[in-house]
Formats: structure tokens, C-alpha cells, sequence
């Protein structure tokens, strides 16, 4: 008998167009040309065993698990053929495992060569329990092993970096990881070694596996090769408990899920989330979670006594305390110090509470931060913004960013990737972003995607995009922007094209003017604008109305309208009971404080080393009459602190961010720990004291009210526009240099506690120069160079890079390279550069 009798469901109807027609285990099937066969058998039901293969991943053929048997024209196949790597065909006839007794025994043949060195160490082996080889060696495999002799050994582990380690005698040679290495992230460090029966994965001994995505192999490892240095025999798949979970760290939303044992946080592995990450997710989502357990976890309410020192109290008698000292500021009848000078003690009494918000919030929280400083502090002195920024950048955001999703046409993941062409300002998606970078990679190798970035040098973000450079010194990349075309007028072709992209990172604050040339640019060509900022709840923060200039939903505190419509939600008499006069940044209200015109502070999250300039930050939290910080660890703003109200982390709280393309990514309880509430939560009963009531004791009660807001229309009146400048840098005097900067992914964060495998392969910080200006100077590569101002000045190694001449490149806040806090200078200032000592 053919393989071609007994095939039922055959027929007249037609095959539609760009499809053919097969038939899988007797079932007629229509497929997608060039689709892959193991594919169809998937949407049919039809599982084949496989090692190697991985829908994200292109075809290998490297395990031969998948084999079936195959008929073409009528004609069988000489021998089973892979299904991972053969495309379907009209007419094919394919039987599995299923119906072939053929494909039954190569499969199992196949698993018996696979086990003849492989390592029986299920008991002990991190995959025991959710291991693929392990299934399929009962499912798919023989019930004893013609092998005798001994099975092949190794030292292990062997660390291919201070996160992934390797038991090779476990390894099938699927070569997941290595496609994974160089498809995906475009880190081609770990590779097969050797030839034949000793061919291995491994890396070079100068070239550890240096990658910022590194942990996606340990998970997609289908035998438990590669296996993680925090959570290795740390804990058995079978004792976990699984919850679904959204990364805190970037703005990407990326899912996750949380594995849980013991009331701790085991690991973190990468969700499927087709429309955002896909199946991965960088090593700071991935790994950075021992905050969780931090021994600086603040745990119990704080207030400070007479004596000046915090001391443990009750939620009631901190929340009383907290009420007493912001209705006080809000009146401005705090008492003055009693060691205030003479002059100081005839000045008029600081009055008013400013709102510091920070850029790690959820959705529900940023909303409860925005309504408490307008209904209990009553002020929009509220900002979320913990770093640099400008006023100029809130009208672009209001004109362009608010209320944007994927539903309502804004950009999204998957419109990267087929764009014909995504320009990058003040914005490096590796390290800021990086399933961004990962999308644009994707676009880039296997939809002709062009990317462009306006920086400073090719950061192996630009070239693993294959991306081209539009160089700019720091400060000028506004009036490079205005005059683009006139030089490439392919990138403005190109951005012109029916879905061009512009993608705009928080460091355009810092560059006057820079907004306006996005904006300029986007109406040249009808390009999209998307803003990708840093932190997780800085898009969230925007929309729900945490900043001073701008209510719930993008409504202008200045209009009447829009405080009217914002009143109604909020049960209030009218517009008349929100303030309206657009309130003050956060630089600005930290100056105020400073300065004894503002009394009080809520501060909830924020880090004043993450400021432009720290020690105004920390000036500003000294010079507040009164300070109340919710937070989850002890920070420099904990010790200035009133009282401290400790707030839960996202395992011990359900809630939702708001995602860089304004995609609500919502998460649950991993760990319920009683006593640790969430800011909107806190932020309620904090203003039930102060006799007003927010709603938002929940953050599902929280984000409903927030919702029904943000559906109500804004008229387009309310967009803003914003007007193009140039700064005009001029030449750097001899000896100096102009100073680009921004952060790496892996550096100094607060939520990087305690987590010494992750910085492991964080990049060591250098100072770019091109090798005109290293003549300038003075400097060597590889030899120290002093770059320095009136504050100070931190020593790092040189390495010649694309730089335009007369600038320098540094690492903002890397360890023993913390630009802020040292030298207090920011991106485009001048800064003085020489050799050092060797």
C-alpha cells in the first residue's frame, strides 16, 4: 500500500490563492506557501517531538527528532525527512509518528543516539520536571538503551558568563542558543566548537558570553545545558507556583511570570506575548529582582522623633503624623526650625506641598499621585519625571504622546517591524529599551527594515541594526534634524513612505529645541512620532495627569473646561476647586524647597542621584519644612524623611502599567504579604486624614475611575506646538571637549540590589573619542583619561570610536562613572578631558 491510499477528505474545492494543498495523517489540509511543515502539523493538532526547532528561531535540522515520512508526485521519499526544515508542496503526503511506523522508529532511533551520552541526573538536573528530552524520551523514545559502555564526561559547570552556566555532557547540539545569539540579540559570543563527536557549545576564552539577553538561552535550552547561576538547585520546577507578571524595569510591558516558592521569588522567565515581547525579554527583567528581599526593605511605617532619629510606629500614628505635617505645609504654618539664623526666622513662612511623583509607578498609582496633589495638597506641583527634563518637552508630549494606544492607530511593536524605515532620537533602543532594539533587528534582517540614528557613534546598537549613523555633536541635534535631507535625502524619502516611524527618547529633554525638530520633522513627512521613555510608569504617569501642567487624560489645568470635566468625575463643586494655575517641575519644585518658598513633600519613588544635579536634589529635600516618602527601600531621600510610608512591590500587588505604545499590560499578586499596601492605597487613607477622600483604594477602583476619564473626548484645541531651536555650539577650547552621555542598561539602579550576576556582564565604562580628538588630547587607547569639571572628575580607560571630533562619550551612571553625582554635568556641557597616569 502507498502512502497515498486510504486519504480521506479530498475534494473540489479550490485552493486559495498563496496556499497549497497536503494531507498530514489522512487530513487534507490547506497551508501557506513556504510555510514549514512542522508548522502545519501544528495548527492541525499534530504534535511532533522536536529539540531544535523554534518558531522564532530559523530552521536548523540539528536534532533530526522531527523526522516523518514524506510522498512527493506520487513518489515516497528515499528516507524520513525533517518536518523543521521541509516546506510544504502541493500534493505532499506526510505521516508522524501518529500513523507511520516508519517515522516512529527513526524518531526513536534518533532519541537513542541523543541519550547515549546524555547524563540520566533528572533528579538533580534544573530541567527535572519541565524538561522536553524528558518527555519525549517516555513519549517518543525506547524503554532501554542498546548502550553500554561509559557515557562521556566534563568539569562542570563551565561559566560562559557570571549568569549562564554550562553542563556540556547534557547538551544535544540543538543549537538554540547559538541561533538565539546571533539571529536575535546579534551577540555571536557563545558558539559550536570543535567537530564531530566532540563538538561542544562553549565561548571564546576572550570573549565571555557578554550579552544583555543571554538568560532567553537558558530558557529556550530544551535539556538544561544552560542553566542560571542565581537559581541553579535552588528550587524544583514541580514546587513552583506560576504567576503572570509584567517587567517594571524599561517601558517595553513585557509579560512575564513570576515563579514563586516559599514566599519568595525564585526566577523570572520571559511570558508569550506575541503583540509585545514575543517569548523574551533582556537579562535586567529577567534577573533583576533581589530587591525583592533586600535587607534595606522598608517593612513598618517611619517617623521621626524628637530626637531627630525615624523610629518603627503604627500605619495610624504615621498616617496621623504625615496628615498633621502636610496640612500644616499646604497652610503654611509649619514652626521654623529653632536653629534657623536671625534672618531667616523674619522671612515670610514657606507654604504649599509639592508632589514627586517618580517614574516607576503604575498606572493606578500616577493617577492617585496626580489626584492627591490636586484635591488634598491642592497644587499641580506634581511630576513624575526623576531625571532630566524641560518644559518643552510636556508640550510635545501633550501634542503628540497622550492618549495614543494601539487601538486608537499609534505605534506599536509590530509597525517597527514592517516599517520601511524607523529614525532613533536621543534614543539608544539596546540600552533603553531592549525589546525596541530586538524588533528593530528583527525588521532589519527579515523585512528590509532601515533604521536610522541621530547620535553621537555607532553603538553596537546601531551596527547590530545595521543601522545608519547621522552624526551630531551633543546639543546640535536639533539643526541637524532641521537641515536632514539636504545631505541624505533617502532617510527623508524613506520616513515618508506609508508607515515611517520617529522614535523619541527621554534625552531629547535635554537638547533645546529637540522636540520642536521631531515635531517639524514628523509634519515634513508624515512620519509617526512614538516616545519611548526609560522607566516602566513614565507613559502611564503622562496620561493619568502626574504632571503639573496637564489633568487625567491630556486636559490643561489651565482651562476651565478641562478642570470643569475633571471636577464632576471627582464629585467636586466645580472647576473652581482644582487649582489652575499649571504647576511647577520637578527641578523647579525642589529648587522652591531649597529656597524656603515650598514647605512640604510627598515623594514616592524617586532618586535624587537620578537628577541632573544631585546635590540640588538632596539640597532641596534638606531645605522642605516637612517630607513624607513612600518607598521600598532606604534611600538618600529616606534619611531626610518625616515620615516613611512603605509602599508594596509589583509581587505583592495586582495593577497595570501603560506601555511606551500605550498598551494597558495589567499583572496580579505573585506573593500576597500582609501590611504591604500600594501607593494608591497609602496615598487614600493619607488624604481621609487630611479630611478629603480620593477613591482609590484599590488600584482596580483606581484605574476604573481613570479609565472613565480618559473616555471622555479632548478637543484638539488642546494640542500644543513647539518651535525649533538650535543651541549653536561653538568649537571646544583646547583641553576640553563636549560631553555626550547617556545610561547604559545594566548600571547603577535601585532595583539592581543584591544582585551580583547580573552586573557581571554590565559594560565597563570608557570614554569615546574619535582618534583626531585622542591626538588632541593627549590620549591613548586603552590608557586612563581624566575627564573632569569644577566638581570633579572620574578616570576611565579610552577606546577610539565614530565620534565627531572635539567630543567625548561617558556612561552616565556606571559603577566608578556616575556622570551626575561626580562631575554634575549633563549631555552637550563642556567638560575638560586629559591623560592619566597609567
Amino acid at each position: 500500500m502507498t502512502l497515498t491510499e486510504n486519504v480521506t477528505g479530498t475534494g473540489s474545492r479550490p485552493v486559495p490563492e498563496g496556499h497549497v494543498r497536503l494531507t498530514i495523517d489522512d487530513i487534507e489540509v490547506d497551508a501557506p506557501k513556504g510555510e514549514i511543515l512542522i508548522r502545519t502539523c501544528e495548527r492541525l493538532g499534530i504534535i511532533v517531538p522536536r529539540f531544535c526547532d523554534h518558531p522564532l528561531l530559523d530552521p536548523a535540522g540539528a536534532c533530526r527528532q522531527c523526522l516523518v515520512e514524506v510522498e512527493l508526485g506520487g513518489r515516497p521519499m528515499p528516507k524520513p525527512q525533517a518536518s523543521c526544515t521541509m516546506t510544504v508542496a502541493d500534493g505532499m503526503v506526510v505521516r508522524t509518528q501518529h500513523t507511520s511506523k516508519v517515522a516512529d522508529k527513526a524518531q526513536q532511533g534518533v532519541m537513542e543516539l541523543l541519550l547515549i551520552n546524555h547524563p540520566l541526573d533528572c533528579p538533580i538536573c534544573d530541567k527535572g520536571g519541565e524538561c522536553p528530552l524528558q518527555n519525549q524520551a517516555i513519549s517518543n523514545g525506547r524503554e532501554d538503551s542498546r548502550f553500554i559502555d561509559r557515557k562521556r564526561t566534563f568539569p562542570k559547570p563551565l561559566p560562559i558568563s557570571t549568569q549562564v552556566l554550562l553542563d556540556r555532557e547534557r547538551c544535544v547540539l540543538c543549537q538554540r542558543c547559538t541561533r538565539f545569539s546571533e539571529q536575535i540579540a546579534g551577540d555571536p559570543f557563545i558558539e559550536l566548537l570543535e567537530r564531530g563527536a566532540q563538538q561542544q557549545i562553549g565561548v571564546a576564552e576572550d570573549k565571555p558570553f557578554q550579552s544583555y539577553f543571554s538568560g532567553n538561552t537558558i530558557q529556550i535550552c530544551p535539556v538544561g545545558a544552560l542553566t542560571s547561576a542565581a537559581y541553579r538547585f535552588r528550587s524544583r520546577p514541580f514546587d513552583l507556583v506560576s504567576t503572570p507578571s509584567v517587567c517594571e524595569h524599561c517601558s517595553s510591558g513585557c509579560a512575564q511570570r513570576n515563579d514563586t516558592r516559599r514566599g519568595q521569588v525564585m526566577r523570572r522567565l520571559a511570558g508569550n506575548d506575541p503583540d509585545v515581547n514575543e517569548e523574551w525579554n533582556c537579562d535586567k527583567g529577567r534577573f533583576a529582582f533581589r530587591y525583592l528581599t533586600s535587607k534595606n526593605r522598608i517593612t513598618r511605617p517611619l517617623v521621626r522623633n524628637a530626637q531627630g532619629a525615624l523610629e518603627e510606629a503604627s500605619w495610624t500614628d504615621a498616617l496621623r503624623a504625615a496628615a498633621e505635617g502636610l496640612l500644616a505645609a499646604r497652610e503654611g504654618t509649619l514652626p521654623k526650625p529653632e536653629t534657623a539664623a536671625e534672618d531667616e526666622a523674619d522671612a515670610p513662612a514657606a507654604k504649599g506641598v509639592g508632589v514627586l511623583a517618580g517614574g516607576r509607578l503604575t498606572y493606578e498609582d500616577a493617577y492617585a499621585y496626580g489626584k492627591f496633589a490636586r484635591v488634598a495638597a491642592r497644587t499641580n506641583d506634581v511630576d513624575f519625571r526623576a531625571r532630566a527634563h524641560s518644559e518643552e518637552e510636556l508640550e510635545f508630549l501633550a501634542a503628540h504622546v497622550v492618549g495614543t494606544s494601539p487601538e486608537r492607530g499609534g505605534v506599536t511593536f509590530g509597525a517597527l517591524e514592517t516599517a520601511p524605515a524607523v529614525l532613533c532620537v536621543a534614543l539608544d533602543p539596546e540600552e533603553e529599551a531592549g525589546i525596541v532594539f530586538l524588533r528593530l533587528r528583527k525588521g532589519a534582517r527579515k523585512h528590509g527594515l532601515r533604521v536610522f540614528h541621530l547620535g553621537q557613534w555607532t553603538t553596537p546598537s546601531v551596527s547590530k541594526t545595521n543601522a545608519t549613523l547621522i552624526p551630531a555633536v551633543p546639543g546640535e541635534e536639533a539643526s541637524v534634524l532641521e537641515r536632514l535631507g539636504e545631505n541624505n535625502s533617502a532617510v527623508l524619502d524613506l520616513l515618508g513612505q506609508d508607515g515611517g516611524v520617529i522614535l523619541v527618547g527621554q534625552r531629547a529633554a535635554e537638547v533645546p529645541g529637540l522636540f520642536g525638530a521631531v515635531s517639524a520633522l514628523a509634519g515634513r513627512t508624515g512620519a509617526k512620532i512614538a516616545w519611548v521613555p526609560g522607566r516602566a510608569g513614565e507613559r502611564g504617569a503622562l496620561d493619568a495627569g502626574a504632571v503639573p501642567n496637564l489633568l487625567p487624560g491630556g486636559r490643561p489645568v489651565a482651562d476651565a473646561s478641562a478642570r470643569a470635566a475633571v471636577a464632576e468625575a471627582w464629585g467636586l463643586a466645580g472647576a473652581d476647586e482644582l487649582p489652575a494655575e499649571p504647576g511647577r517641575s520637578t527641578s523647579e519644585i525642589l529648587a522652591a524647597a531649597a529656597s524656603g518658598q515650598l514647605a512640604g513633600l510627598v515623594v514616592g519613588g524617586l532618586d535624587p542621584y537620578d537628577l541632573p544635579d544631585p546635590e540640588a536634589a538632596l539640597e532641596g529635600l534638606r531645605g522642605a519644612g516637612f517630607v513624607v516618602s513612600l518607598e521600598l527601600h532606604e534611600s538618600a531621600v529616606t534619611e531626610l524623611a518625616d515620615v516613611v510610608l512603605p509602599v508594596a512591590p509589583d509581587a505583592n500587588r495586582d495593577g497595570a502599567y501603560l506601555n511606551w505604545e500605550g498598551r494597558i499590560r495589567e499583572f496580579g499578586v505573585s506573593l500576597a504579604e500582609p501590611g504591604m499596601l500600594p501607593d494608591c492605597r497609602v496615598l487614600d487613607t493619607l488624604a481621609v486624614e487630611m479630611d478629603v477622600d480620593l477613591f482609590t483604594q484599590t488600584p482596580a477602583a483606581s484605574r476604573a475611575e481613570l479609565l472613565r476619564l480618559e473616555a471622555q473626548p479632548v478637543s484638539g484645541e488642546y494640542r500644543y506646538s513647539v518651535t525649533p531651536h538650535s543651541r549653536g555650539q561653538a568649537e571646544p577650547p583646547a583641553g576640553q571637549a563636549v560631553l555626550a552621555t547617556w545610561r547604559q542598561a545594566l548600571d547603577v539602579f535601585s532595583l539592581g540590589v543584591d544582585e551580583p550576576h547580573l552586573a557581571g556582564t554590565a559594560r565597563a565604562p570608557e570614554a569615546r573619542v574619535n582618534a583626531a580628538t585622542a591626538e588632541a588630547l593627549g590620549l591613548t587607547e586603552g590608557a586612563p583619561a581624566v575627564v573632569g569639571t569644577e566638581r570633579g572628575a572620574i578616570t576611565v580607560p579610552v577606546r577610539l570610536a565614530d565620534l565627531p571630533d572635539g567630543v567625548v562619550w561617558l556612561p552616565a551612571n556606571s559603577p566608578d562613572c556616575r556622570v551626575g553625582v561626580t562631575l554634575g554635568a549633563a549631555h552637550g556641557d563642556l567638560v575638560t578631558v586629559t591623560g592619566g597616569a597609567n
